[in-house]
């Protein structure tokens, strides 16, 4: 069986992010390791992220994430999940570690108005071709976004920000 966990994170320095996941995977394998008396590494290969637009995007995300238990069918609503957001961003529940980000704060004007407006989210499907992009943008550490949101990243990177066409360049005479 394969256990995922989505991170929605806005790191504040350049490295931070890999940081994190560098000592939370550190601190999660000793802790195994330590309980159940084992040695050795848990996960194959290195974390998968992308780079996400902020307007529009970011929320699909949001919504990715939540509904993955529901989707797996492991429960029937995110507020259902023993590790979900919802239950602060869209009930309004209290989490030390979650900060709000400017877009959920964006939702409204007040803490009603947010839960509300994050609520609504969650009334219709996510659309599947959606999901399909989320993933393989995560999986081949792209970015997420529209266009010229790519174009700025890989101007930035230098380097390609999206996939590529499979097989190799055609020869050149």
């Amino acid at each position: 069986m394969t256990n995922h966990v989505h991170l929605l994170l806005t790191p504040a320095a350049e490295n931070s992010a890999a940081l994190l996941m560098k000592h939370l995977g550190q601190r999660y394998v000793q802790y195994i390791n330590r309980t159940y008396h084992r040695s050795g590494t848990l996960w194959e290969g290195r974390f998968r992220s992308c780079l996400v637009q902020n307007s529009g995007y970011l929320l699909s995300c949001y919504r990715y994430i939540e509904l993955n238990p529901v989707r797996a069918g492991m429960v029937t609503h995110p507020a259902e999940y023993r590790w979900t957001s919802y239950r602060s961003n869209g009930q309004g529940g209290r989490q030390d570690w979650l900060t709000p980000h400017p877009e959920y704060l964006a939702l409204g004007n007040n803490l009603e108005t947010r839960l509300a407006s994050y609520r609504d989210l969650f009334t219709s499907p996510i659309d599947p071709e959606l999901v399909s992009e989320i993933r393989s943008a995560t999986n081949g550490n792209y970015a997420l976004g529209n266009d010229r949101f790519k174009s700025v990243i890989e101007q930035m990177v230098k380097q390609r920000v999206t996939k590529g066409k499979p097989g190799r360049p055609a020869k050149t005479k």
